[in-house]
């Protein structure tokens, strides 16, 4: 197994029926497909610098510490609400249902650093354009957006496309 794919499973009406649900879990408990999908992550990056790599609530965490090591970078999680200490900024986005807040530490990104945004899928876009508000309010910026997996038909690829944003995916699924 070397393509990043065949390490993700596919569960079937998960959370509800008609969900293809890809499971990034078991990517991250292989440490051959842990290392090649962060190494992957990587690889369009090669040689630039980077000062903050931005992880994602919650699997963005995973992917975002071992790519931050990696870049020698520090870390900085974007949470959901009432979940960081502290003073944060916030950034609300819509769900198909509703509405969710994100938030981020005040002090967490320096004006002009550089900053790449890690997390496992992107699918509608709208956790990551919270995102890149938040870093971008406080002045950082981003490289690029990297990705697992893409559900291209959701529609978050254009969308982070649209605000200038450069996004690289390991893999796409079709489909929901």
């Amino acid at each position: 197994m070397n393509d990043v794919k065949d390490y993700i499973r596919t569960i079937p009406d998960f959370p509800h029926d008609g969900i293809m649900f890809r499971d990034v879990t078991t990517l991250f408990a292989d440490p051959r497909g842990f290392r090649i999908a962060i190494d992957q992550l990587l690889h369009p990056y090669a040689g630039l610098r980077f000062d903050k790599v931005v992880g994602l609530e919650a699997r963005g965490f995973i992917l975002g510490g071992a790519v931050a090591h990696q870049l020698s970078a520090g870390f900085v999680p974007v949470r959901k609400k009432g979940k960081l200490p502290g003073a944060v900024i916030s950034q609300s986005y819509t769900l198909e249902y509703g509405e969710a807040v994100v938030e981020l530490h005040d002090d967490a990104i320096t004006a002009g650093e550089k900053i790449l945004i890690v997390d496992d899928l992107l699918a509608t876009g709208g956790t990551a354009e919270a995102g890149i508000k938040l870093v971008e309010r406080l002045g950082g910026e981003i490289i690029g957006c990297a990705f697992i997996v893409d559900l291209p038909e959701l529609g978050g690829r254009a969308r982070l496309e649209a605000l200038g944003m450069e996004v690289h995916a390991l893999c796409a699924y079709d489909g929901l």
